[in-house]
């Protein structure tokens, strides 16, 4: 019998929530199984006491805040190149807790018994109203959160990816600081034959937030929508797929400043290198279609 996979888990923090981090740890700690090696990267700030859980916690400070993908990116590279160390890396936000034991076991039988299988979406869950909002459904078809299928994309800060697709595919891109860089990582995935589940089963308890309270949304959802097709879609759907973003902007009423840095984001987007472009090929195009979520929306 081959030996179990070895899971891992990155969290990258900004220090200012250190009851919720000791909180996931702890949820961290008690996985069913051989126990999860865990990461905590101080992403531009100090990260709290968690001496608590040092048995298979390593914490690792980086001088500034490198954003979400490169944080994530620090967490990755301390497990070896592209993770090597490990089987499966889960991906947790630090104000997270893992609702059930059985989690990394779960990655573990998944992972082993389907061979394409890259990446596990969890199911995130308000902890007190037990509601999953849509925009934490990975697929267009987002009425039952209770239906795990497969799917285009992932939930960033609730996770799992077998490292071998980093090590075939490359890590989170830096440069995007924030949004977008999970679709990134998921297109080139596809594109080299990996297949990616949302498990239902799979929770992450997290607060209900809206994605706009961080001050650089609209700029940067705007610029990455931007970098992310021009790295990723052949030519003829570039402007397809933006345009149908620009009027869903539109349809959705945001505010004159939100509008103003949104269109500031755009620009920003084919005024700057997106970095190296690496068109998916059509039939990974037919793949998503398939899927349920072409490449145009």
């Amino acid at each position: 019998m081959s030996a179990p996979m070895k899971v891992g888990a990155v969290v990258i923090t900004m220090g200012n929530r250190p009851e919720e981090l000791r909180a996931l740890l702890d949820s961290i700690a008690k996985q069913d199984g051989d126990p999860v090696e865990v990461v905590v990267v101080g992403n531009g700030s100090p990260v709290p006491d968690v001496t608590e859980f040092s048995t298979h916690v390593r914490t690792v400070e980086v001088p500034e805040n490198l954003g979400i993908p490169g944080g994530r990116n620090v967490g990755i590279e301390a497990f070896g190149p592209c993770g090597r160390d490990v089987d499966v890396l889960m991906f947790l936000d630090d104000d997270g807790l893992l609702a059930q034991h059985d989690t990394a076991r779960l990655c573990r039988e998944a992972f082993a018994a389907d061979p394409e299988l890259g990446i596990i979406s969890f199911r995130i869950a308000d902890p007190d109203t037990g509601v999953t909002q849509r925009r934490h459904v990975p697929r267009l078809r987002a009425a039952d959160p209770m239906r795990s299928s497969r799917v285009t994309t992932f939930l960033g800060g609730a996770n799992a990816v077998r490292t071998q697709v980093l090590a075939e595919v490359g890590a989170l891109p830096d440069a995007f600081f924030y949004a977008h860089e999970e679709t990134d990582l998921a297109w080139r995935a596809l594109d080299a034959g990996w297949m990616i589940d949302y498990r239902s089963d799979m929770v992450l308890h997290h607060p209900t937030t809206a994605p706009s309270r961080h001050a650089v949304y609209h700029r940067m959802v705007a610029r990455n929508r931007v970098w992310l097709a021009r790295r990723n879609l052949p030519a003829p759907l570039v402007p397809v797929y933006l345009g149908v973003w620009l009027l869903l902007t539109l349809v959705r009423r945001p505010s004159r400043s939100a509008l103003k840095a949104w269109f500031g984001g755009f620009r920003e987007g084919w005024t700057t290198s997106c970095g190296p472009r690496r068109p998916m090929k059509w039939r990974t195009v037919w793949r998503l279609t398939r899927l349920g979520r072409p490449p145009v929306i």
